[in-house]
């Protein structure tokens, strides 16, 4: 809860700094020591948890929110990832617009809608969760009044996601109707023998509704424009952070309230996985911006992500946890490099690795740990999420599609590389790669090969 109100005052603070200063140097740099701030705090209430508190969990609002060792846990990693965004990117945040505080103050209270959607017990906490995350993103998807595409894809995804969230809600209201409850738990009294078709109806209303927000096909159709029309310094943080908080909740819901109930809904995400999978990395294939690849590659990557939804155990939390980092933290370094690039073709990156070997190099580590090449994050978060399925056992048809979709995904992610190491060419740079720039994108890469050496050391603590 510290983290909670403290994400909440940091927002109202940035607020207040951006409206008192115009130098955006010294915003960012406010915002930045707030964010590691944030870190502290996060880092307390982990520590006063578990070795303070004796149940290993907190809980507040008459039981709706239950901060537990997990939740506790994500959110700290997830505000390190932040933290590791805004480190990379915030010089280029603030050349998004004239708006600078008021940019990471959004960012500020999307961290406070994870929080909610990493502890709830209750759905109505799920709401808020969900609309706290979602309302800043349309905003800063718009954010670029000088780019049409930015308020086009702003247009896109506030009609797209509204029109979700109303899903949602008939989905909650047909589970409470059905109940006489809002509290996850208190679903577990379905009977698996006796199903109550306005409970079943409620559960495939509450997996479109949240397939929207983790762009899972067939609900994926807004992703590309949303993505691709974006500032990229915001595309980066929505694709990652933001996507790995709606994945946790995703998981939460149905895990918690509906693993008694599996074998009703395990089929119909497998089906949705496997269209995720088969869209998303058939059609990055054919794209020519390296941008819009990405965009359909986080469709891909959130068809591996839901392996950890359909598969009821154990495992598939761990495989959430380093999924969400691997993956937040190879596409927050892929697109630090997009954004020194003039021109985001897969042409404007040839000839990159004699211009800039270190650039090339930081780019090449993260496109092979979204590829899935051992040694890297992206390596062990699909054995994790491909593992808890393997254990599910009904679904190892899907696994081995999944493996031939993931060796799909190398042909696109290894053009990139190609174009820098084997094509000539002269790539225009936005601006030139200082030393603070090597140095951050170097953590990054450190931090990705760490996940696929010592996954371990994101688990065990």
């Amino acid at each position: 809860m510290k983290a909670i109100i403290a994400a909440t005052l940091i927002g109202v603070i940035m607020m207040f700094t951006g409206a008192m200063s115009k130098n955006k140097s010294s915003v960012v740099s406010v915002a930045t020591m707030l964010l590691l701030l944030l870190l502290g705090v996060n880092i307390w209430e982990v520590y006063e948890t578990l070795n303070v508190n004796a149940t290993g969990a907190q809980t507040f609002f008459n039981n709706m929110l239950s901060l537990d060792s997990f939740a506790l846990w994500f959110n700290l990693l997830m505000t390190g990832c932040t933290l590791l965004y805004v480190l990379i990117m915030g010089k280029d945040i603030a050349k998004v617009g004239s708006h600078v505080g008021e940019y990471f103050a959004l960012i500020s209270f999307i961290l406070v809608g994870i929080y909610l959607l990493s502890g709830y017990n209750n759905l109505l906490i799920l709401f808020l969760g969900i609309e706290i995350l979602s309302i800043p993103q349309y905003i800063l998807a718009g954010s670029d009044k000088r780019n049409l595409k930015s308020s086009e894809a702003a247009l896109k995804y506030f009609l797209m996601g509204s029109f979700s969230t109303g899903i949602l809600l008939m989905g909650i209201a047909l589970l409470y109707g059905a109940t006489g409850t809002f509290n996850i738990l208190g679903f577990r009294m379905l009977q698996t023998d006796a199903l109550n078709p306005m409970a079943l109806s409620g559960i495939l209303f509450l997996i479109v509704g949240l397939g929207f927000k983790v762009s899972a096909a067939p609900m994926h159709m807004w992703t590309p424009d949303v993505y691709d029309g974006s500032p990229t310094p915001f595309t980066a943080f929505m694709s990652t952070v933001v996507k790995a908080g709606v994945f946790v909740a995703f998981l939460r819901l149905f895990h918690a309230s509906f693993g008694n109930l599996s074998d009703h809904w395990v089929m119909i995400i497998a089906i949705i996985t496997a269209a995720t999978l088969l869209v998303g990395n058939l059609t990055a294939v054919f794209q020519q911006s390296v941008k819009r690849m990405l965009a359909y590659s986080s469709i891909a990557q959130a068809g591996f992500m839901l392996f950890a939804i359909l598969a009821v155990n154990a495992t598939a939390w761990q495989g959430i946890i380093i999924y969400a980092v691997a993956y937040s933290v190879a596409t927050i370094g892929i697109f630090a490099v997009l954004l020194k690039m003039k021109d985001y073709t897969y042409d404007g990156f040839n000839g990159l690795a004699k211009k800039e070997p270190a650039l090339a190099f930081f780019a090449a580590i993260f496109l092979f740990s979204l590829a899935g090449i051992p040694l890297t994050g992206g390596f062990m978060a699909k054995y994790f999420v491909l593992l808890a399925a393997v254990q599910q056992g009904q679904v190892l048809w899907l696994v081995i599609f999944a493996l031939l979709m993931a060796a799909i995904s190398a042909y696109y992610y290894f053009r990139v590389i190609i174009a820098m190491y084997f094509k000539p060419g002269n790539p225009e740079l936005n601006s030139e790669v200082s030393g603070y720039d090597k140095v951050m994108l170097g953590i990054t890469c450190a931090i990705v090969i760490l996940i696929g050496v010592v996954p371990q050391l994101f688990l065990n603590a």
